[in-house]
């Protein structure tokens, strides 16, 4: 989302131009699949955090610019509200040390970070949506400098053609208007980064896709948006509406969202990028000098830079990833659908049942996936977000389970194995997982104790007091948060 793009109008030519450009980088990497060396021999997997910025009465900080600069570290990065920032952790082999080293690392970056942005008035908070975020904060005055923002928001109206419509109904419902896609921007994330071959990427796609509702599950915590309890997880379907170019009569054509589980199980990598070319217009029609083709055919790399920028603006929930690193090209594979925090030690126990889980099943002998739908996956995925850890998901050769039973029983024991074949040692192993296993025994996640805690709150019935005691809970989250003390751990 951050890269640099100038604020411009596109006009038709340049849209075909840019579709004639992208098909072309399509062919080239049909080619460099069949033929080209792509970096496979030591797999690294990768780790962002988004992170909202608050004052010191808990209410949103617009002021990522001035924190930046305080921070001084480039691995801070600007997001689309003027209330996020990015941080990109250094890639890591797990059999290396990798996971303590993400703990370790993120902790003294987010340690660091928050003493500097302090001194400008903004404290960071790792959580899926900022739960002060009000009616008055989703306007295009709180858009970042960047101007590929404005322009993404400019180019998804003008697709769309008529206001954003955000409804959520939950366990309360919200409905309201946007003239931007400034709603988008209370989506913080976690994303997971892992490095694969072009023969396993599909394995590892799928696997990623089914255990989706899972994690969701397990990970919800974003149980609040603009004062109303919606879904545990309200970013996925904020984030579905927030960025939606269809009308509802496209809607009723079957057009595809841009923000897409996708529809079906895949056996190549190229499927995906092969559906971004045929499903979607391009939003930024920006053009390369590269020829992919001569650079290709010269022995070189290709950038493929308009395949890249087409891909960054179709939001799958797991989303592939083509890059070059010192001229040899890699594939990857970008989780994306949990929230940000509750603490370091809760995203890296995330990270560790995500990476063992991913490889047990991509390497499997008898695929999951050949036993299960896709379209239980997609059901999964709503239902892990809509009811959190409580969901109720269905698992092949078990029908309809919890989401922490099927964890306990079936998917904690396969993550082991997983992580043990990454080469992660076995303390490390039991600790991080036993995060997880905890969590699930406890029924405690980031949204559910969120949730229990406002619910316990004297003065949370009327908007007013609504908003003032979701300040004082999320004052006292982002204390526990600064312990690194799971959040199964936390007293409510």
């Amino acid at each position: 989302m951050g890269e640099e793009v100038d604020l411009q109008e596109f006009t038709p030519a340049d849209r075909t131009r840019y579709r004639e450009k992208v098909r072309s980088c399509l062919d080239v990497f049909a080619r460099m699949l069949r033929e080209s060396a792509f970096d496979t021999d030591d797999p690294m997997t990768g780790l962002e955090v988004e992170l909202n910025l608050v004052d010191g009465a808990e209410d949103p900080a617009l002021k990522n610019a001035e924190a930046l600069e305080a921070i001084a570290d480039p691995a801070f990065q600007t997001e689309l509200g003027q209330f996020n920032i990015e941080i990109n952790v250094d890639p890591m082999r797990l059999r290396e040390g990798g996971l303590a080293l993400f703990e370790e690392g993120l902790r003294s970056s987010l340690n660091e970070a928050e003493a500097r942005s302090a001194e400008v008035g903004a404290h960071l908070v790792m959580i899926g949506i900022l739960p002060t975020l009000a009616e008055g904060h989703m306007g295009l005055h709180s858009i970042s400098a960047n101007p590929r923002y404005r322009l993404l928001s400019e180019q998804i109206l003008r697709a769309r053609g008529e206001d954003l419509v955000i409804d959520i109904a939950g366990a309360e419902r919200l409905r309201t208007t946007s003239d931007s896609i400034l709603p988008e921007a209370a989506c913080t994330s976690t994303q997971f980064h892992v490095q694969t071959s072009p023969e396993l990427f599909a394995g590892y796609w799928n696997a990623s896709q089914a255990i989706a509702g899972v994690q969701v599950a397990l990970g919800a915590n974003a149980p609040y948006l603009m004062g109303r309890q919606l879904w545990r997880e309200t970013r996925i379907p904020l984030f579905e509406q927030a960025t939606d170019t269809r009308s509802d009569e496209l809607r009723a054509q079957g057009v595809r969202p841009r923000v897409w589980f996708g529809e079906r199980w895949i056996t190549s990598v190229f499927d995906l990028f092969e559906e971004n070319v045929r499903y979607f217009a391009a939003l930024l029609p920006v053009l390369d000098e590269e020829d992919p083709v001569a650079v290709l055919e010269a022995g070189g790399t290709p950038a493929l830079g308009e395949l890249r920028l087409h891909n960054g603006t179709i939001y799958r929930w797991n989303r592939p990833v083509y890059d070059v690193v010192d001229g040899v090209p890699h594939l990857r594979v970008e989780n994306r659908l949990l929230g940000a925090g509750p603490t370091v030690v809760d995203t890296v126990a995330n990270a560790a049942f995500y990476f063992g889980l991913v490889r047990s099943l991509a390497r499997s002998e008898r695929p999951l996936w050949s036993q299960m739908s896709f379209s239980a996956a997609e059901e999964n995925f709503h239902l892990g977000a809509q009811h959190g850890i409580e969901a109720q998901l269905y698992w092949p050769g078990v029908g309809q389970v919890s989401a922490t039973e099927l964890t306990l029983r079936r998917l904690l024991p396969l993550a082991q194995e997983g992580l043990e074949e990454w080469g992660v040692s076995g303390p490390e192993i039991d600790r991080l997982l036993g995060v997880i296993e905890q969590r699930c025994l406890r029924g405690m996640n980031g949204a559910e104790w969120f949730v229990r805690r406002m619910e316990r709150h004297p003065g949370s019935a009327g908007d007013a007091a609504r908003f003032d005691a979701l300040r004082e809970v999320l004052g006292e989250y982002r204390e526990l948060m600064h312990t690194n003390e799971p959040v199964h751990a936390w007293p409510l």
